[in-house]
């Protein structure tokens, strides 16, 4: 499946991944409001085989088969892993 990857201007490391590119119709408004004007990063063929860094390409793909869309955010510290 062919997609296209935007990063947020606001939010450092989110990243919307779009089923169709510049097709912005299906992102609920506080979500653009939120991740501000995306800019075009790169597009990508997503396969089930394929990796993905942060991501599950599994999950981005359900996403973008259902609503068109997949956000991915920044990961977040597993707050039992840090050291006292």
């Amino acid at each position: 499946m062919q997609c296209a990857i935007y990063k947020s201007r606001r939010k450092q490391d989110t990243y919307l991944y779009l089923a169709t590119k510049d097709d912005f119709s299906h992102i609920p408004d506080p979500l653009l409001k939120l991740i501000g004007e995306p800019v075009h990063v790169m597009d990508l063929d997503l396969s089930p085989e394929r990796k993905l860094a942060r991501e599950d390409v599994a999950e981005v793909l359900r996403n973008l088969r259902e609503r068109g869309w997949h956000l991915q955010m920044p990961r977040q510290d597993d707050p039992l892993a840090i050291r006292h």
